[in-house]
């Protein structure tokens, strides 16, 4: 795949993807089940795999929406191991924040997950290796990218269901943000916004795909998000093996057209599908579950009439 000028070049021939909306109340539901079915339905085999989660873990956060809640990676790990995992490592490199073992404290991530030693690894700090983008949208033609993920079998991005102040929304394609390593690039990663963050996010995601996604909705951020925003309760996760098709699926939740968000309509053309048409849905209608997210004024061109 390439780009030339920054044009997407025609869209590509996949099969329809399929998308689960899973109801969940609270983080003391039984969290590991709900995952570990949905990925068994969703034909997601991890078997003897190697499986690195990728949550949003962005700074300390006492209100608790910041942050893809512990709770879910935790039985995300457990789904996997009991589905057969051969191994399930959490990994995380924080844009704001330097200190990544004080957020993994504040957030008390080692009570869903135990000891971190051997299974939780901080992706700003690990070994790295440079790697040729495999498209074109920014000027960049290569990125350092940690080992821990270029080596894992499977990766599954596991944001928080958010609103973005520069590009509208923030989930399973914007969080691989998080594997750029600080240790190269700084804080806030600002080689990135540099090179334009939508680009950025196409750039990232062709190269590191995510085999899997499992969105965090069950208490979102609407407003100024990713961390100046409000709790929005949404009750449900989200959940497939094409981040493209989760994302655009949990836009619409939110109340906006993903066609609408720029880096997500070019996703549409070379990662995965955006269109509903092209999007099996599993358990819960977008209907049911869909509820209204506040957004900045210039994003308000995204909401759906």
């Amino acid at each position: 795949m390439s780009y030339a000028n920054n044009q997407i070049m025609p869209s590509f021939q996949r099969p329809p993807s399929r998308v689960a909306i899973r109801r969940a109340a609270g983080y003391s539901d039984d969290l590991a089940a709900l995952i570990q079915e949905t990925a068994s339905e969703l034909g997601f085999h991890v078997q003897g795999k190697s499986v690195l989660l990728k949550p949003n873990f962005v700074e300390p956060d006492p209100r608790g929406i910041v942050n893809t809640n512990p709770a879910v990676v935790g039985a995300a790990r457990e789904a996997f191991l009991r589905l057969g995992a051969r191994s399930v490592v959490v990994g995380e490199g924080p844009g704001h924040e330097r200190d990544t073992e004080g957020i993994v404290e504040t957030i008390r991530l080692r009570d869903h997950i135990g000891k971190l030693a051997g299974k939780f690894v901080d992706l700003n700090l690990d070994d790295v290796a440079l790697t040729s983008l495999r498209t074109r949208a920014s000027r960049l033609k290569e990125l350092y990218f940690p080992r821990t993920v270029l080596g894992a079998d499977l990766v599954v991005s596991m944001p928080k269901l958010k609103t973005h102040h520069w590009v509208g929304a923030t989930l399973s394609l914007k969080n691989m943000f998080g594997i750029v390593p600080g240790s190269c690039y700084g804080w806030p990663k600002n080689a990135l916004h540099w090179a334009g963050i939508s680009q950025s996010v196409l750039d990232i995601n062709s190269t590191v795909r995510p085999d899997f996604a499992i969105v965090d909705g069950i208490v979102g951020m609407e407003g100024n998000g990713p961390i100046q925003g409000t709790a929005k309760f949404c009750g449900a996760l989200v959940m497939g093996d094409d981040p493209v098709a989760v994302d655009a699926t949990c836009v619409r939740i939110m109340g906006l057209a993903p066609e609408r968000i720029d880096y997500l309509a070019k996703a549409g053309s070379v990662l995965g599908h955006v269109s509903e048409r092209q999007v099996l849905q599993a358990g819960e209608p977008i209907g049911s579950v869909r509820t209204s997210f506040e957004v900045l004024p210039q994003f308000d061109r995204l909401k759906v009439a």
